[in-house]
């Protein structure tokens, strides 16, 4: 039975968290970060009022989210382009594989004749993506591969009907594309553009220039890329041409806090603005919006040199991350999508070991294979963390377990924390484990004497404070700690934000089942 005083706890916040965004008035001036959570490489078009936007997701399937705005403040997911990536040993976490830090990276987005295309790139699969639908948020999409891999790639629609893609690394090359963008044109243009576009920055090469986007703009071809110098920082550059093949000529557009990377866009009324993510810390990439203006035929990014805090744009109030992230209670009805668009798998989801529908209003996860990590686990279900202050609790039942297995949530990156139930030796007991260390540490064992448990994960991001903590209720009411701090940390090897994520694995025997029966996210955590 689904417990009657965690529905009432729901309600409650429920209501806290209406109250909190209708009490917004008119007057809300907007604040950077706009979405203070892993949301990086934004590409952006505008169809009519209505802004679109693509991001980088890599390894979670689905892939590629679309995010809709109406005022480029408040943003929802409205769609994915992909549900699988492709279908191989290191998207299903096999053998010792894995596709952390890889799947597909930045992506383009365009709008022409009546298509949308998004295009991406990925050496999990060898191959560059461009998908296409005529309906971008209820639309079936369809998928085009071709090789070889055109790495940060930018989609280009000229006004001639020939189509491009330009791409690359130091230097930035250019490919022509068949009308129907279906491949590399026979023939076509095959050139380097740009020379060592780094260098306008800085003589000497950290980062090379890559994260290609590309606007025409008054007669010109603007080419926007970043690039890191050594002992410096994320900086945007730009190149411009009179024609599409050069010859560029190029400058530095933007040195502030790192923010770097992602699209220009303006907007019905002719104002210009641009979206840019900054790293900060183990949270992921967040983005930034700035105004910008045009001077001498060159782009002009924020106010003297600096990305505003404060927003001039009118909104009634400001979603955050609350259209990307949602709380979920696993009740469904006939008809009802499995998941909304704020979940997705880590790696390629194994659909015959879950189920929404073997026990109504429970997600259940079965074990189908033996794993000794739970990094290596799929059918790990997560959202993403986000700051300044995130917590997501879940409710665990376990009468169905098997010795050997572990049933819980995970705050999710290489440096992993664990909170939830283990089995052994036909005894059930709550574990916190700490994967800051190439060893996993079980920090904290207790004994468990019911059929399940409340968990919860809190973070802190404020000012990078990057601290997880983890707690464990008996009554869903009152809440204890259990084991250490996890010192979360944004590493390479995954290269993405921490998510919390729902997990059962099992390491000795198959066959074992949880069944979580809800899972509840708010914007802050206890008080220490």
């Amino acid at each position: 039975m689904k417990h009657f005083f965690t529905i009432t706890l729901f309600l409650i916040s429920l209501t806290t968290a209406f109250g909190r965004m209708t009490n917004e008035t008119e007057d809300t001036k907007p604040t950077n970060p706009v979405i203070w959570a892993d949301v990086p490489d934004m590409a952006m078009v505008r169809v009519g009022d209505t802004y679109y936007m693509s991001s980088t997701t890599m390894h979670m399937s689905p892939g590629l989210p679309i995010m809709k705005s109406k005022d480029l403040v408040n943003w929802k997911l409205v769609s994915y382009a992909y549900n699988l990536l492709t279908d191989n040993e290191r998207l299903r976490l096999e053998n010792g594989k894995n596709a952390y830090g890889a799947g597909s990276w930045a992506s383009s987005i365009r709008y022409h004749n009546g298509l949308y295309y998004v295009s991406t790139f990925s050496t999990t699969s060898g191959k560059t993506h461009v998908y296409t639908t005529d309906n971008i948020e209820k639309g079936e999409w369809k998928e085009t591969t071709f090789e070889p891999v055109l790495h940060d790639h930018t989609l280009f629609f000229d006004d001639d009907g020939k189509v491009y893609m330009i791409y690359g690394a130091g230097d930035i090359r250019m490919v022509e594309l068949n009308e129907n963008v279906s491949g590399i044109k026979e023939n076509g243009i095959n050139k380097i553009i740009i020379e060592n576009a780094s260098s306008v920055a800085s003589e000497r090469v950290g980062l090379p220039a890559e994260g290609s986007q590309m606007v025409k703009h008054n007669g010109y071809y603007y080419l926007f890329n970043i690039t890191w110098p050594p002992k410096d920082m994320r900086t945007v550059i730009v190149h411009r041409a009179k024609e599409i093949t050069g010859p560029y000529e190029g400058k530095v557009v933007l040195r502030d806090r790192g923010i770097a990377q992602g699209s220009i866009i303006d907007s019905q009324e002719g104002d210009w603005y641009a979206y840019m993510f900054r790293d900060y810390g183990s949270v992921g990439r967040i983005p930034y919006i700035m105004p910008m203006k045009w001077e001498n035929d060159w782009p002009v990014l924020g106010i003297d040199g600096k990305v505003p805090d404060t927003l001039d744009i009118p909104v009634s109030e400001q979603l955050g991350v609350w259209g990307i992230v949602s709380s979920d209670e696993f009740n469904r009805i006939e008809g009802d999508p499995s998941f909304s668009l704020s979940w997705q798998w880590n790696h390629n989801p194994d659909n015959r070991y879950w189920s929404l529908t073997d026990s109504p209003g429970y997600l259940r996860l079965t074990s189908g294979r033996i794993d000794s990590s739970p990094l290596q686990v799929r059918n790990v279900l997560t959202q993403r963390t986000f700051g300044p202050e995130s917590a997501a609790s879940t409710f665990v039942e376990i009468s169905s377990m098997k010795n050997g297995d572990f049933a819980g949530m995970i705050a999710l990156q290489k440096k992993y924390g664990f909170v939830g139930v283990k089995k052994e030796n036909n005894k059930y007991s709550i574990v916190m484990i700490n994967g800051e260390e190439e060893e996993p540490v079980e920090v904290a064992s207790v004994p468990l004497d019911q059929n399940g448990v409340h968990l919860k994960i809190e973070c802190d991001f404020k000012e990078r404070t990057d601290k997880a903590t983890f707690y464990y209720s008996m009554d869903g009411l009152n809440w204890e700690p259990i084991g250490n701090t996890l010192q979360m940390a944004y590493t390479l090897p995954h290269f993405m934000g921490y998510r919390f994520g729902l997990i059962h694995y099992a390491t000795n025997e198959l066959g074992g089942y949880t069944d979580f029966d809800y899972y509840r996210v708010e914007d802050s955590i206890t008080d220490k």
